[in-house]
């Protein structure tokens, strides 16, 4: 990247057009500018903090013509000065650029730039014209001597839409536009954006762990825009039992040429990496060695928190809507290897096994075959079979469940329903620590959950081949460790026996290391997780990619599915051109992760307080004996008030370059 040459950023001006800037210290500390795109240099940038133009032959009224046209693209229409004064503006400097503009005209840019910064109701149009007005205020010159020339040059670049929301969500999904929908009174509008990015809509509507509410500037006030409950909403009002959540509507398109793709795991990774596959018009085959469609989100959530028809109708339903094959029973690794998959014909293969096995405590005589232990995930399944396929399956007496994830909620909460005598959850660190939803750990307390923290298991009890208990240890605090909380250690001497005929290790899943062998040519970590490029997926094989807890080992469901989003495009690219490509939007997100530059702090606007709505509940009563869903249904004026607190935070970021980004995948007819 060259050096910068002059520009404003955060109220500071840089003028270094007459030599080099003297201390590199001085300047803005951004991160991934000098690479974000190899080989093609980052000539300016804008952004609502200013804008850095780094090449002086860089035209300012392109840059920013460029700039406002997307505002005037992204705005609600809800207020005059943003929907107005942003095409204003974009007209205006469209005349510049074109030889028709007018240099008194900038005074009067600068003051309508100010108005819109200062009078505009979201994010979008307080943050969006802020650079332009810096720019006119310290470089007005440069504007003066790019019109007395007459048209600017071309230039090439890109401009990024996004909100703290947004970036925080692993998928990217356009949080405040389906807000917007569901505010305007259209929730098939809302549902059709999150539709266009991942199939199961109502699944994350009830299970998303909600990095996008984390983000949310609400957060820090009276409590962050419902998001997760937002979605829900909108699927639930396409989701009847019996009918489909898609609209007749969603067709797959026919290709010239044929292409075929196998999908390897029907859990949520897979399922997405299908739909989009399908919706380019490729044929999908779905291999799983269940008898089902969801992977672990069909055997590891609870009913009580995700019903089972909801689930196949967004995934198994979804995929056979848009004419994909769902081949159940069949296993990688010990049915069919990935060598037999290419060879079978498919044109790409991608692999979204999950991370099946449970994790071991590693105590003192441990022994996964006494009757009475349980790994996390084979305890929720046998839950699962039981209550959805009626196998037998009880619990009598205590159980101890190890862990402080949401895997371990659902443990205890399930524990609960299964009619355990007493149901204890043993957390080496205190309730603060627990990474588990805060939602879920308070349910778990309503529902008769004994905690212990501070305390750790230390070794197995067990008579005969059962388990009657686990030794446990006090653990007290010491310093703070690399994530900013505090280390734990045992108390010597302070052993004691807790008295069970349950002992479940929830404190970690890991995928099988038997699912792949050397001669299926795929690289792999010390973890057995598949080794993948992480923009594109591709794997260390031709034609396989692969994407979700077998990459990533085991995170979120929405972790999932972006992955398979991601890979999709990947081998949707590879099937038309033989290669892959960095999206411009990814090398856009990368960067701004990387210098901070989105977050939940945004624009002086003093917030009216607007109470967050709390999702209705089943009574504890209700629910501790029965499976039945715990989350109810909320109202469209229900819906209408809490998407009424959103404040629409979008923010632009425009990148000028030296040569032509990769253009987005637009066509799908393959030669």
């Amino acid at each position: 990247m060259n050096q910068l040459t002059y520009g404003v950023w955060d109220g500071k001006v840089y003028d270094f057009r007459n030599g080099s800037p003297e201390a590199n210290d001085a300047l803005p500390a951004l991160s991934g500018l000098d690479t974000f795109a190899p080989d093609n240099t980052v000539q300016a940038f804008v952004a609502d903090r200013g804008f850095l133009v780094f090449d002086p032959a860089v035209s300012l009224v392109e840059t920013f013509w460029m700039y406002m046209q997307r505002a005037a693209e992204e705005s609600c229409g809800k207020c005059t000065p943003c929907r107005v004064g942003t095409s204003q503006l974009r007209d205006e400097l469209d005349a510049m650029r074109k030889g028709r503009g007018d240099a008194s005209r900038l005074d009067a840019i600068a003051l309508l730039a100010e108005q819109i910064a200062t009078t505009s109701l979201c994010g979008l149009g307080k943050s969006c014209s802020r650079a332009l007005q810096s720019a006119i205020a310290h470089f007005k010159e440069v504007f003066e001597q790019e019109i007395a020339a007459g048209e600017t040059r071309t230039q090439h670049g890109m401009v990024y839409a996004t909100a703290p929301c947004i970036e925080a969500c692993p998928a990217k999904l356009d949080v405040p536009h389906y807000i917007d929908d569901i505010r305007d009174g259209k929730p098939s509008h809302a549902l059709g954006i999150i539709l266009d990015k991942y199939p199961m809509a109502s699944s994350c509507g009830r299970v998303c762990v909600r990095f996008c509410e984390l983000a949310c500037r609400r957060k820090d006030a009276e409590g962050a825009v419902g998001i997760k409950m937002l979605k829900r909403f909108a699927a639930d009002q396409a989701y009847t039992p019996g009918h489909s959540l898609f609209s007749k509507d969603l067709v797959r398109p026919v290709l010239d040429t044929p292409k075929r793709v196998a999908v390897v795991g029907a859990g949520p990774a897979g399922i997405t990496c299908a739909y989009q596959l399908l919706r380019n018009g490729i044929d999908v085959d779905v291999l799983d060695s269940q008898h089902k469609a969801g992977g672990m989100t069909s055997v590891g959530i609870p009913s009580y928190r995700l019903p089972k028809d909801v689930l196949k109708a967004e995934t198994e339903d979804a995929i056979t809507r848009l004419g994909g094959r769902m081949l159940y029973g069949k296993t990688l690794g010990s049915d069919y290897s990935v060598s037999d998959l290419l060879a079978q014909g498919y044109d790409s293969v991608f692999l979204g096994y999950g991370a099946s096995r449970g994790t071991l405590l590693g105590v003192k005589d441990e022994d996964p075959s006494l009757k009475g232990y349980y790994s996390g995930i084979d305890f929720l399944k046998d839950v699962h079979d039981h209550v959805e396929d009626g196998k037998p399956f009880s619990l009598d007496g205590e159980v101890v469940v190890v862990g402080g994830g949401n895997v371990a909620m659902d443990c205890v909460r399930s524990a609960v329903r299964m009619g355990a005598k007493k149901v204890h959850l043993v957390y080496r660190r205190t309730v603060a620590d627990m990474p588990a939803d805060h939602e879920e750990i308070e349910a778990s307390e309503k529902e008769g959950v004994v905690f212990h923290c501070l305390t750790n298991p230390s070794r197995l009890i067990s008579a005969d081949g059962v388990v009657t208990g686990v030794e446990v240890v006090t653990m007290r605090q010491t310093e703070m460790d690399a994530k900013g909380r505090r280390s734990v250690e045992a108390v010597p001497g302070s052993e004691s026996i807790l008295r069970c005929e349950y002992v479940i290790a929830a404190i970690g899943q890991q995928v099988d290391r038997a699912t792949l062998s050397e001669a299926d040519g795929i690289a792999t970590d010390r973890w057995g997780c598949i080794v993948a490029d992480t923009d594109t997926l591709v794997t260390s094989r031709e034609a396989v990619f692969a994407g979700g807890d077998c990459v990533l080992g085991p995170l979120t469901l929405i972790h999932a599915m972006d992955q398979g989003a991601k890979a999709a495009a990947s081998i949707t690219e590879y099937l038309k051109n033989g290669t892959t490509t960095v999206k411009p939007e990814q090398r856009m997100q990368r960067m701004l992760a990387a210098s901070k530059l989105v977050s939940g702090e945004c624009l002086d606007r003093e917030l009216v307080d607007k109470q967050r709505f709390t999702m209705p509940e089943l009574s504890v009563a209700d629910r501790v004996n029965t499976f039945e869903e715990v989350e109810q249904v909320i109202s469209q004026e229900e819906a209408y008030r809490e998407a009424d607190r959103c404040l629409r935070c979008y923010r632009l970021y425009s990148v000028i370059t030296e040569s032509p980004l990769a253009a987005p995948q637009t066509s799908t007819q393959y030669a």
